[in-house]
Parts: C-alpha cells; structure tokens; sequence
C-alpha cells in the first residue's frame, strides 16, 4: 500500500515532433531527374529533327548550298511522282498483311503459352527471341529459307504436291508476301509478351462463374478473354500499325525494294530521295506526308476504341 502512495506516477509520453518530410521541390526534381534524359534524348533526336523536316518540307536544299523556298512545289510533285505512288501501295499492303497476321499470331501464342505446361519458360523465351535477333541475320536467314532452287520453304511445298513454288523474293507477285511472312516470326514474340500481360490481369473469377453457367470454351473465350484483352489489343494495333509504316531495314536486306519496285516502300523512298539523290526538300515532304498518313490512321484508333468503350 505504501509502495502504491509513494510510487511516482509515470512519465508522460514524449510528444511526437513534427514529421520531418522532404520540402515538395525536393521530390519535384527528383522526379525530374529521372525523366529529364529521357526527355533531351527525345527532343534532340526526335523533336527538333521532325520540326526541320516540316521546314524542309517547303524548301529545295542539296545538304550543301542553302535552301531555297519552293512553297507547295515538293507536295504537287508527289501527285505526279510514280515512284512514290507506288511506295504508298506498298506500304498500305505491306500494314494490311502485317497488323492483323501479327495480332493473330501472337495472340494464338500467348492463348498456347498461358498455360500451365513442362517448359513453358523456354517456349515463352524462344517465341521471343527472334525479336531481339539483328534484323540483318534475320532477313538473310530467310532469304536462304525461301530460295526458289534449294529453299526448304519450296521444298516442303513440293512434298505436298506443288511442283513450282513461287519466285518468292524474285518475284513481283510473291516477295511482299515473303516480307509480311518474315516479319511476322520475328514480331509476334514480342507483342506476345503483351498479350500473356494482359491475359493474367483477367480475373480468374470471371472464368470460373462462365463455366459454371455452362459456358463452352469458345464462349469463354469470347464474352470473357476478348473483352478481358480489348486495352492490350488496341495497344498493339497501334503499335503495330506505326511500325508497319516505318519498315525500312527488313526489306532493304531481303529485296532491295525490288524485284523492281515490287516492295518499295515509304521510308525506303524518302531514304533515296534524301540520301542517295540528295534531295532533302522533296524527302522531307514525303516524310511529311507519312507522318500525317500515320497521325491519321492512329486518331481513328483511339476514335474508334473509345467508341467502343461507350457502347
């Protein structure tokens, strides 16, 4: 009892001190500490590059002399420019053939590879390599592969009773179907990896309430993955859709362009133009053109996934 009168009572709890947290400026530079080289890196060698080539556009400039202004002169020579018009076709057949056969592709991969089997790492990591082989090793190993005499491609075809295989890269009909044919295995690896992404952010739940109403894989699939998938598949569209536009070094080491100008396309022709024939002016313009061609297709994209959202 004596103890419990005597006892001094407790020592009240220091009082918390005011939170020392790092001044806002602080972690406003940090922050842009780290985007500010990937910002200089895009505004040297992407900005300022593309508001020349809108400025070259209206020029006729030989990289030596100084440019002279021309107007529209560049842009009503593409109407009349055949080369061109031809590049433009190309191009569009080469973006019809590549976008949806590499979408197809990669997602019958992801769909295969998303599952539960022996080895799925390793044939998740092959599927990919061809992705981030040199494009060069790449365009000549098919080169060998579609060889009209001795290809396995043509060989394979005559064990199934086709006694003439096509020309392939010789001919004018078959060497932009052997291109699109390239570039799909070498592509659909990496736009896999986007798909298998997005396929295990689709709830489980979502499966397993389908199955329980009796629902087939097929309606699964399609009331459930296709829905599921839909922000993954439009990015790749887009993706897609601006690298089509933009091949160059594929079909520069498989066919040259050619045979004749069986596979010319745009940047190929704004390379010619600009740094075989020196005429930087009349290239700017066409990169000009393939740039707003690219701008416009991508805004129907968003124009039409948000539509689709609301409905």
């Amino acid at each position: 009892m004596a103890d419990l009168i005597t006892a001094r009572p407790a020592a009240p709890l220091a009082e918390a001190g005011p939170s020392r947290r790092p001044p806002r400026w602080r972690n406003t530079l940090v922050g842009w500490s780290f985007i500010l080289p990937n910002f200089l890196g895009f505004l040297l060698i992407t900005l300022v590059p593309m508001i020349a080539a809108f400025a070259l556009a209206f020029t006729n400039w030989d990289s030596y002399n100084t440019p002279d202004w021309v107007g529209l002169k560049n842009f009503r020579r593409l109407l009349d420019d055949a080369s061109t018009k031809i590049a433009l076709r190309n191009t569009l057949y080469y973006a019809a053939g590549h976008v949806p056969l590499t979408v197809l592709a990669s997602l019958g991969l992801a769909l295969l590879l998303n599952r539960k089997i022996p080895g799925v790492a390793f044939f998740r990591a092959a599927a990919f390599f061809p992705y981030i082989t040199s494009t060069v090793a790449v365009a000549l190993v098919w080169n060998m592969l579609f060889n009209p005499a001795s290809g396995p491609v043509n060989q394979l075809l005559h064990w199934f009773g086709v006694a003439h295989g096509p020309g392939w890269t010789t001919s004018t009909d078959w060497a932009m179907p052997a291109v699109i044919v390239t570039s799909v295995w070498r592509d659909m690896g990496y736009y896999m990896i986007l798909f298998l992404a997005g396929l295990q952010a689709i709830p489980k739940e979502l499966y397993e309430a389908a199955e329980v109403d009796g629902a087939s894989p097929w309606q699964r699939f399609r009331t459930v993955t296709l829905p599921g998938l839909r922000p993954t598949t439009f990015l790749v569209l887009v993706l897609l859709t601006v690298q089509s536009f933009k091949v160059f070094d594929l079909i520069v080491v498989m066919t040259g362009g050619g045979p004749g100008r069986a596979t010319l396309v745009l940047s190929q022709q704004i390379y010619n133009k600009g740094i075989v024939d020196g005429e930087f002016g009349y290239a700017s313009a066409i990169s000009v053109v393939l740039f707003l061609l690219v701008l416009v297709i991508t805004l129907t994209q968003f124009w039409f996934n948000k539509r689709g959202e609301r409905s």
